[in-house]
């Protein structure tokens, strides 16, 4: 669930901070990049994700 949410997140990111980021080191670029994602992913993505997985799963178990 956790490549679920942060492949995606990541790839949006890349392709919309991307072009800001390019003229700064990998390091800087990669602190911008996790600095906005994981609270995305933490508190947006994961919750729901859980909530969707635990509907499935009671699905399928009855």
């Amino acid at each position: 669930m956790i490549w679920i949410a942060v492949f995606p997140t990541l790839t949006v990111l890349n392709l919309t901070i991307g072009p800001w980021l390019s003229g700064t080191g990998p390091v800087l670029r990669t602190f911008v990049l996790a600095t906005v994602a994981v609270p995305i992913v933490i508190y947006g993505l994961m919750p729901r994700l859980n909530r969707l997985r635990a509907h499935l799963l009671t699905r399928l178990a009855v």
